[in-house]
């Protein structure tokens, strides 16, 4: 079986964060590990408070994975400091990671702040040029662009100045706001066009952390990029068209979709 590392903050509601990814790299048929980056007090609704791990008890469960099983892929999400943030680009040198998606997380759905401001420019600095691809929304695509995005054709220049700065493949989505659910994929020089349908489905906590590690579990798996990609995002397409949620409204849509059903057949 492939593994995975994932290096992310804990969702004590377990729609997102290093809970989804655990899920979601069970139901994509690889062995999910975890670095944790710091605690949340979190719901669909809203986060309550963040406590961060020390940079020395995260650099001490990051050698605690690779010394025992050496990951074939590795998902970055929220990290919130310069610290941590240096921490993991020095211990993924020094392993040799491979096969690194950066979930570039700044802000959660629900608009709390999950990246310090002044860590933005380490992120940039020491993340993003080790990453096989980075995964940012609009939004976080605005700042890493330093651009407004309002149409397709802005969406592939942002992708364009994002990849060619930091040497990275870029995958940008886009969102009903300017497109139904189509993303972008610009790697080597080249764009891709990923379609997709909007789902009307309100249980949207956690998709972006869904998404990222079902491209790492893919990637682990020894697809080539395009392809992870698009196996993702059936992926994530399969769980919110399940249309399932926990009985108490906008539930985590990471509960509801077992890829050991019929797409399990296909993805195997």
């Amino acid at each position: 079986m492939k593994t995975v590392l994932t290096i992310a903050g804990s969702d004590s509601s377990g729609g997102a964060g290093i809970q989804a990814d655990l899920k979601t790299m069970t139901m994509n048929g690889v062995f999910g590990m975890s670095a944790i980056t710091a605690l949340t007090a979190q719901n669909t609704t809203g986060v309550r408070a963040i406590l961060e791990a020390t940079p020395d008890f995260l650099r001490q469960q990051i050698d605690a994975v690779f010394e025992d099983i050496y990951p074939d892929a590795v998902k970055i999400g929220m990290v919130s400091s310069s610290q941590l943030i240096r921490t993991i680009a020095e211990r993924l040198r020094f392993y040799g990671a491979k096969n690194i998606v950066v979930d570039p997380v700044m802000v959660a759905t629900s608009g709390a702040r999950l990246l310090q401001s002044d860590a933005i420019d380490t992120l940039v600095r020491e993340l993003l040029p080790i990453a096989a691809v980075i995964t940012p929304n609009i939004p976080e695509a605005q700042i890493l662009a330093d651009m407004e995005i309002r149409s397709v054709e802005a969406m592939e220049e942002a992708a364009t100045i994002i990849g060619d700065a930091n040497h990275c493949a870029v995958l940008l989505k886009g969102g009903h706001s300017i497109n139904d659910a189509n993303d972008l994929l610009y790697a080597a020089g080249e764009k891709v066009w990923l379609k997709g349908k909007r789902i009307d489905n309100p249980n949207t906590h956690g998709t972006g952390c869904t998404l990222s590690s079902a491209i790492a579990s893919n990637l682990a798996k020894g697809y080539p990029l395009e392809e992870s990609v698009r196996r993702a995002k059936a992926y994530i397409s399969g769980a919110l068209g399940a249309m399932l949620d926990l009985g108490t409204g906008a539930g985590p849509m990471n509960h509801a979709f077992d890829l050991r059903g019929e797409y399990a057949k296909e993805a195997e």
